[in-house]
């Protein structure tokens, strides 16, 4: 279907030429309705922890031009038709980096192990940081526990009222400027 190491090292590139951190590429069932593919991009502006509109627009563009591009040279980075999703990773982010472990320690997370993991494979509670490449979270029902960053399948922040509060709010510019058209009946 796709390499995602394959498209991290296409997507990046262009993200960073634009001032942005990628935080996640992933190839997931499109919402679009149609039952069809979608390649979400997840990035950030390190300065606001967040995209705005036309910076979504900005990268949307950037890394179809560049798979375009590619394309024309022969590589297929993604088979059959998809749909582009460019968006900010949102308050209840995935954390998906060191640094995310890091920097929302004292937060409450959801954490998913791989499907081979031995032992508990889901936890929640309070995320106390990143030692080299262990995960530690306060689990509701474990205790303190120490996991291997290689084997989480997913991981997120939990809306609470502490992360709204620790949150920059939300830059709306543009959202003004969004037209709805109606179709011809």
């Amino acid at each position: 279907m796709a390499d995602i190491d394959r498209l991290n090292e296409v997507i990046e590139p262009e993200a960073q030429a634009l001032g942005f951190e990628l935080v996640r590429v992933k190839m997931m069932p499109s919402e679009a309705g149609d039952g069809g593919m979608a390649l979400q991009i997840m990035a950030e502006d390190p300065a606001t922890g967040q995209l705005i509109i036309d910076q979504c627009a900005a990268l949307s563009r950037r890394v179809s031009d560049r798979i375009d591009e590619l394309e024309e040279q022969g590589e297929v980075l993604v088979e059959g038709a998809y749909h582009l999703e460019v968006s900010s990773p949102g308050i209840d982010r995935p954390l998906t980096r060191p640094k995310d472990f890091a920097n929302w320690a004292g937060h409450e997370a959801k954490i998913a192990m791989d499907k081979g993991f031995d032992g508990q494979r889901n936890y929640k509670g309070e995320l106390k940081g990143i030692e080299g490449d262990l995960v530690v979270i306060e689990d509701a029902k474990a205790g303190e526990v120490k996991l291997d960053r290689k084997l989480i399948h997913s991981a997120k922040l939990v809306l609470t009222d502490a992360l709204i509060a620790a949150t920059q709010p939300l830059d709306t510019s543009g959202a003004d400027d969004i037209e709805e058209e109606k179709a011809d009946d």
